[in-house]
C-alpha cells in the first residue's frame, strides 16, 4: 500500500499559460496524483453530440508530462444549460413542487430517464476517449452524491418508478402492501400502486413504512445511478480502479451497498466546516476545537469508509487546506493541522490523501474557498504544510493497516427507521455513534467501523451504539463471536416495516439476551439526567431511558425507580439509556478490559493514537 499526495485541480478555469507551470510546481511540492474534470460537462460537450476533448488532451499531456498521474471523473455533478432546456425533466423537484433550477450543480433528479440516457451518453464517450489513457489510474463516479440535499426528488419520473418499485418489492399485490403497511390503522388501504403518492403533506404524520419504503427506493436510485458509471467504466477503463467521494454524516442512501461496487472508497475531509454542520455539537466543543477540528470527527469517517469496500483500500478526495466557504463560521485553522489532518488520514490507512484545491478561485460560489495556492499564484499556508508532508514522506515506512480488535457497528437502514421515528427531540444517531467511537479512542483502542454484513471473528469487542434493524445474519455473527459484545439502546427497537418486533424489543436480539423485553421507551427532556447504580454508578442516562423486564439476566445497574440499566447474559451486554460523557466511558474501559484489550489510562485531552502495521501515530488535537 502506499502513501501519496494529490490535489483537485481545474485546469478548464485558467488560462493554458499556466497549466504547465501548475504541473511543474505540483511535482516540486511532491504531489502525486490530480483529481480534474467532475464538473466540466459543459466544456466537454458544449453542445448535444458535439464534443471537445482538445483542451482535456492537452491538459492530461501536460500533468503526465511532469509523472502526475491522473484521477478521471465523470462530469455528471454539474449537468450543462442545453441539457436543461432540451429536457426541463431532468431537474428535481422539492416536496412543495419548486424545481430545482438551473445555476449552481447537483440539479439533477435520480429517477429522470432523460438524465439516465445522456449520463450514459456522456459516461460512454469519456471513457472511450481516455479509458486506456496511460495517466490514468483512477476513475471518480459524480461527485458528493446527496450534497445539498439532492438524493429524493418529488418529480413524476420519481413518483412512476416508486410505484413500480413497490410493486416488485410487494409481488404487484397491493393488498400484500396494506397488510406490511399496517394500513387497517386509519382505513389507509390503497386499492391499487397506482394509487400511492409521496409521504409528505398529510395532515397528520405520514405512516413510518410509507417514510421508510421511500428511503430505501430513494437509496436504491442512487445506487442504480452509480452503477450506470462503474459498469461503463469497467467496460471501457478495465483494470482501471473506480472510486467515488463520500461526505460526512451523510446517510440519505446506502453507503456500504455502495462500496461493493467500487474499488475505492473516498470521503471529503473539512475538519473545520463539520464544527458547524453537526448540529449535535454543542459549543463548548465548538469554541474548543475551532481551529483545530473534533477529535474523533474525520477519524470516525476514515474508519467507516475504510470498511466499505472489500480490500478496505479507502482515500481522501478532498482535504481541507485552509479557511472554507460554507459553513456558518469559517476560522483560519491553526498552524501545523493541514499537516497534522494529512498524516492522521495516512495514521488510519489512506492510500492518497488529495487536497482541495490546487489554488483559490477568484470567482463563482467557492471564491472564498482556499487552496494549496492564493488567487494570485503564490503558495498559501497549506501549500507549505503540504510540502513538508511530502518531505517527511519519504522517511516513513509505508506500512499496510491491519484490521482493529475493536469493531463498531453502522448501518444506514437502522439509522432511517430511527430517525422516521425518533420518539425523543435530540435523539442524534450521529451524535450517540461519535460518543462511543470517542470513548474506544479516549483508551487508545482502534476501531474498525463495520456494516452488520463485517465478518467479525477477528476481533475481541464489538459494540453497537443503537442498532433498531439487526439482521438474522448478524444476529447468529453474534452467537458465533467469542469475545464482548455492548448493545446501546434502541438495538432490536423494529421489524422490517417499522414495526414493534414480535415479543417486543430487542427483538431477533433475543437470541443473545434470553427472555429480555423492552416495555417501554421514554425520551428525556433537557435538564433530565437520571441516575444509576452498580457498573453506572457516578453515571447519568440523558436524552433517552427505556424500561426492561430483564427476565433471568444478570442486572448490573439499576435507576433509583429499581428499573434495570444495564443487564448482561454471557458475554453480551445491553444498556438502557443514553450514556455519554466520563459515565459512558468508564463502561467502555470496563468492558474492554474484560475483554483483555491494553487498556490504560485515559489519554489526555485532545490526543488519539492510530496504528497502521507497526507505527504508531500520535495527533494531537
Amino acid at each position: 500500500m502506499t502513501m501519496k499526495l494529490g490535489v483537485c485541480y481545474y485546469p478548464e478555469q485558467w488560462d493554458e499559460a499556466l497549466w504547465a507551470d501548475d504541473a511543474r510546481r505540483m511535482k516540486a511540492m511532491g504531489l502525486s496524483t490530480v483529481r480534474i474534470a467532475e464538473f466540466a460537462w459543459g466544456l466537454m460537450e458544449p453542445r448535444p453530440g458535439e464534443y471537445d476533448w482538445g483542451w482535456l488532451d492537452r491538459a492530461i499531456e501536460v500533468l503526465a508530462n511532469e509523472g502526475l498521474e491522473v484521477v478521471m471523473c465523470t462530469p455528471t455533478g454539474a449537468p450543462p444549460h442545453w441539457l436543461s432546456k432540451q429536457h426541463p425533466d431532468i431537474h428535481a423537484i422539492d416536496a412543495d413542487g419548486h424545481v430545482k433550477a438551473f445555476g449552481s450543480r447537483r440539479h439533477y433528479d435520480f429517477s429522470s430517464d432523460a438524465f439516465f440516457e445522456a449520463s450514459r451518453t456522456i459516461v460512454t464517450a469519456l471513457a472511450e476517449r481516455y479509458g486506456r489513457h496511460p495517466a490514468v489510474v483512477a476513475w471518480q463516479t459524480d461527485n458528493e452524491y446527496g450534497c445539498h440535499g439532492t438524493i429524493t426528488s418529488y418529480s413524476p419520473d420519481a413518483l412512476r418508478r416508486f410505484r413500480l418499485w413497490l410493486a416488485e418489492r410487494y409481488d404487484h399485490d397491493i393488498g400484500k402492501l396494506n397488510t406490511a403497511w399496517g394500513h387497517a390503522f386509519w382505513s389507509m388501504q390503497y386499492a391499487s400502486f397506482e394509487d400511492i403518492g409521496f409521504p409528505v403533506h398529510t395532515a397528520a404524520p405520514p405512516n413510518p413504512s410509507h417514510q421508510f419504503a421511500w428511503k430505501r427506493f430513494g437509496s436504491d436510485e442512487v445506487l442504480r445511478y452509480n452503477r450506470l458509471h462503474v459498469d461503463l467504466l469497467r467496460e471501457h477503463a478495465p483494470g482501471v480502479p473506480v472510486l467515488h467521494n463520500f461526505m460526512a454524516f451523510s446517510g440519505d442512501f446506502e453507503h456500504h451497498a455502495m462500496g461493493k461496487d467500487l474499488d475505492i472508497a473516498s470521503w471529503d475531509n473539512y475538519p473545520l466546516g463539520f464544527l458547524d454542520a453537526m448540529s449535535f455539537l454543542d459549543d463548548e466543543d465548538r469554541l474548543r476545537y475551532r481551529r483545530v477540528g473534533h477529535p474523533d470527527i474525520s477519524a470516525f469517517h476514515h474508519d467507516l469508509y475504510r470498511g466499505l469496500t472489500a480490500q478496505g483500500r479507502w482515500w481522501v478526495m478532498e482535504q481541507q487546506p485552509g479557511p472554507v466557504n460554507w459553513a456558518k463560521w469559517n476560522p483560519v485553522p491553526q498552524p501545523g493541522m493541514v499537516r497534522a489532518w494529512t498524516w492522521e488520514a495516512f495514521a488510519h490507512g489512506a492510500e492518497v490523501v488529495s487536497y482541495f484545491r490546487w489554488r483559490q478561485a477568484p470567482f463563482a460560489q467557492e471564491q472564498m474557498h482556499t487552496g494549496l495556492n492564493t488567487p494570485d499564484n503564490v503558495i498559501a499556508v497549506g501549500g507549505e504544510e503540504a510540502a513538508v508532508v511530502a518531505g517527511e514522506l519519504a522517511s516513513v515506512p509505508d506500512e499496510d493497516s491491519r484490521p482493529a480488535r475493536v469493531a463498531l457497528i453502522v448501518d444506514y437502514a437502522s439509522n432511517w427507521a430511527t430517525e422516521i421515528l425518533p420518539n425523543s427531540g435530540d435523539f442524534e444517531i450521529g451524535a450517540l455513534q461519535l460518543a462511543w467511537y470517542g470513548a474506544l479512542r479516549k483508551l487508545g483502542l482502534d476501531v474498525d467501523v463495520l456494516p452488520q454484513s463485517a465478518d467479525l471473528r477477528a476481533y475481541s469487542l464489538v459494540v453497537a451504539p443503537t442498532l433498531a434493524l439487526p439482521s438474522e445474519a448478524f444476529v447468529a455473527s453474534l452467537q458465533a463471536f467469542e469475545g464482548q459484545v455492548l448493545l446501546g439502546p434502541r438495538c432490536g427497537a423494529k421489524a422490517d416495516e417499522i414495526r414493534i418486533p414480535e415479543g417486543l424489543p430487542p427483538g431477533p436480539l433475543r437470541a443473545l439476551l434470553p427472555g429480555l423485553r423492552v416495555t417501554a421507551v421514554e425520551g428525556l427532556r433537557p435538564g433530565v439526567a437520571l441516575a444509576a447504580d452498580g457498573a453506572l454508578l457516578g453515571a447519568t442516562i440523558t436524552r433517552w431511558r427505556e424500561m426492561l423486564d430483564p427476565a433471568g439476566l444478570d442486572v448490573e445497574s439499576r435507576f433509583a425507580d429499581g428499573s434495570p440499566a444495564l443487564v448482561k447474559h454471557g458475554r453480551v451486554r445491553y444498556l438502557a439509556g443514553w450514556l455519554t460523557g466520563m459515565g459512558l466511558d468508564a463502561l467502555v474501559s470496563s468492558v474492554a478490559q474484560e475483554t483483555g484489550l491494553p487498556v490504560g489510562l485515559p489519554l489526555p485531552e485532545g490526543l488519539r493514537l492510530r496504528r497502521r502495521g507497526n507505527i504508531q501515530f500520535a495527533i494531537h488535537y
